[in-house]
């Protein structure tokens, strides 16, 4: 009997952590092709080789990153033949190989999409146009006929619709199909329709089929149109996505996709997320120990120059400071949650208005509140550990991460009832003896207020219900590899469509 080959997945993303990620796409594309490839699939990814990218894999590695003896290229339409280097490394401690794009004028800039927040580079949709093409080239140089090209976000949702067209005369993806995960719909990849005009398809193929958008060319919409199957991050953003006020305009275009547009949660890295072996906090923990659970609380209000007290809770959140997160609610709470006996603690950057209101408000009232704008991993991995309570009033949130390591921490959530956040937290219920955090639905300050009141008094009047709930978090396993195994049956579905 013949060993059934491996599954080929080849992942094409703009993002895979830690050579380039500026949020949770890079997160997932940096994760889970290290399961895929455990549960013996045959995983490759290719990434624009970005400035600093071969330098911070060379680091990484202690192995310098191998250029590869080929010179691929992509026609670009109007602007003619496009030629590209290929550099090969791998993903840290693995053997996943990473296929680096290497074209100088498009990639080695300040920034990946643009060298300032929210001013992106003017020809971005040029960019990925060719590097959406670009995994073509890069297949057929090295060999590698994929069984199901994995295209992730705006940045590469072109990129079946040329596989629908290569299909059609080249016998290389005769047999290839693709999966288009979306991370998040608000961003699209909306261009001017003389865009198009550099697929090299004809301006006769702009359609709706192939992105067009009132005039526009969107690539969002390509990818949607064209995979074989198409997924969202998690089951709940699944459900929100498909409605208007969450579809920003393409909802119908999921609608029409019916049972072949699906929802997974993304995992957590539970091996840099375990309180019991993290390497970035002071103190090790587990749930039948939580000793060390109350020293990180200890280490974290003298981090944040905070009166010590293990009495009084800690309510903490690492964000980015946008609209997205809900901070323009919290700042609005935080003055009258503060007047209760709490502390809180925020570490993050983003929006000016907000780098500067929070450390004006600490400044205010600084027995209860520091705030240190900014980031780095150990604060990061130290808040999440120390803190009693997190915060994350998001307004629309299509996984998120920061809820699963709360829990995994014992750090009990709160958050608003929305995509992921209301998928990975099941409400208290103290009548029931269930739940591991506290959820509100709607976005107001009164709603984000009555919630910490809510916790503020389990906290003080019902500690044990509390206890029960810290250890009901910790024992959830929201891991990769149940995330995996749901992608290889997505992959297996997309391979039996017609």
């Amino acid at each position: 009997m013949k060993n059934t080959p491996p599954l080929k997945i080849m992942f094409i993303a703009s993002e895979a952590a830690p050579y380039a990620k500026s949020g949770g796409l890079g997160d997932v594309v940096g994760a889970l092709p290290l399961f895929l490839q455990k549960m013996k699939l045959d995983v490759r990814i290719a990434l624009p080789n970005y400035s600093g990218v071969s330098e911070k894999a060379e680091k990484l590695s202690g192995k310098k990153v191998e250029q590869l003896n080929i010179v691929p290229s992509v026609e670009m339409g109007i602007n003619g033949t496009s030629r590209f280097g290929v550099l090969r490394t791998c993903l840290p401690d693995s053997t996943v190989p990473v296929y680096l794009i290497d074209h100088q004028y498009y990639f080695n800039r300040k920034g990946l999409y643009g060298e300032i927040p929210d001013a992106e580079y003017g020809d971005n949709g040029e960019r990925f146009l060719f590097f959406s093409k670009s995994v073509f080239s890069l297949c057929k140089e090295i060999n590698f006929q994929p069984d199901i090209i994995h295209a992730h976000d705006w940045h590469t949702g072109p990129v079946a619709m040329f596989l629908n067209h290569y299909r059609t005369y080249d016998s290389f993806f005769k047999s290839t199909k693709s999966l288009f995960t979306i991370h998040n719909m608000q961003y699209q990849g909306n261009f001017p329709a003389e865009t198009f005009s550099l697929t090299g398809l004809g301006n006769h193929s702009f359609s709706e089929q192939n992105g067009e958008h009132f005039g526009s060319f969107n690539f969002l919409k390509s990818g949607i149109r064209n995979a074989s199957r198409v997924n969202t991050v998690s089951e709940g953003y699944a459900r929100e996505i498909c409605t208007p006020q969450f579809g920003y305009g393409l909802d119908r275009e999921l609608l029409l996709r019916g049972n072949t547009f699906s929802g997974i949660r993304n995992g957590i890295d539970s091996q840099e997320w375990d309180p019991e072996h993290d390497k970035l906090i002071p103190f090790n923990f587990d749930s039948a120990n939580l000793a060390g659970k109350a020293n990180n609380k200890t280490a974290l209000q003298k981090k944040f120059n905070l009166p010590v007290d293990p009495k009084i809770p800690l309510f903490g959140i690492v964000t980015r400071l946008a609209e997205q997160k809900g901070i323009d609610v919290l700042a609005s709470a935080l003055p009258e949650m503060l007047k209760w006996e709490m502390q809180f603690v925020l570490l993050g950057t983003g929006e000016s208005w907000a780098e500067k209101y929070f450390p004006v408000l600490a400044d205010r009232m600084p027995e209860k509140c520091s705030v240190k704008i900014g980031y780095d991993e150990p604060t990061a991995h130290l808040i999440e550990a120390g803190c009693d309570f997190y915060i994350m009033p998001s307004r629309f949130e299509p996984c998120g991460l920061n809820q699963m390591y709360s829990l995994r921490y014992g750090t009990v959530p709160i958050v608003r009832a929305t995509g992921g956040l209301d998928d990975s937290v099941e409400n208290f219920n103290e009548a029931q003896g269930t739940g591991t955090g506290f959820k509100f639905t709607d976005l107001t300050k009164d709603a984000l207020i009555n919630t910490v009141g809510w916790a503020l008094y389990t906290w003080y009047n019902a500690f044990e219900e509390y206890s029960a709930m810290q250890k009901r978090g910790m024992a959830l396993d929201n891991s990769w590899p149940n995330s995996a195994a749901k992608y290889l049956q997505l992959y297996r579905a997309a391979l039996e469509d017609v």
